[in-house]
């Protein structure tokens, strides 16, 4: 009988004749294993099932095997980074997550091309060191830092407003206290 944790392993024993087929495949010895339905060799289940990123990943391989898929899927993929990374962009002054929508932007490019996956690479050292920085620092600074931070984002808030729309929420504010 079997060897298996809890799943029995049934093992026979072969001819010499065709021993020399099984060492070829990996099954060292004169004899065969056989295995129970929904188990490896050894009788263990697998870890888990396949997950959707690996489905894509053939998808996208299989793809790429000719020369017109090779072509479409890149084709493919930079338009829709620059899209994403448009967006983004355009999001940027805007309150909300302009910069995000742009690492992902990256991150589609990075799919297909070598300089996409290094300059994400970078970004992401980047935000981890800034990161680990600041969360080094005293509650102080912190405060300090989130507050440069929001006071940042309402002028960039301010000017694309101004230049985007042409309201002027400053001069608006002014004209309003002084009539007050």
């Amino acid at each position: 009988m079997g060897e298996g944790v809890g799943t029995p392993v049934v093992t026979v024993g072969v001819p010499d004749g065709d021993g020399r087929r099984l060492r070829k495949k990996g099954l060292m010895g004169g004899e065969q294993r056989v295995r129970e339905r929904g188990t490896d060799l050894a009788g263990r289940k697998p870890a888990r099932p396949r997950r959707w990123r690996h489905h894509i990943k053939i998808t996208h391989r299989r793809m790429k095997a000719t020369p017109t898929g090779r072509i479409a899927v890149k084709s493919t993929i930079a338009v829709l980074g620059l899209i994403v990374v448009l967006v983004g962009l355009a999001l940027v002054p805007l309150p909300g997550p302009g910069w995000l929508i742009v690492s992902a932007g990256l991150a589609i490019w990075a799919v297909e091309f070598r300089w996409a996956r290094r300059l994400l690479a970078f970004v992401r050292g980047w935000v981890g060191r800034w990161t680990r920085w600041v969360t080094r620092q005293s509650w102080p600074v912190r405060i300090a830092l989130g507050t440069a931070g929001l006071i940042f984002l309402a002028v960039l808030f301010w000017l694309g407003l101004k230049y985007s729309f042409g309201i002027d929420v400053a001069a608006r504010t002014v004209d309003y206290i002084r009539t007050h």
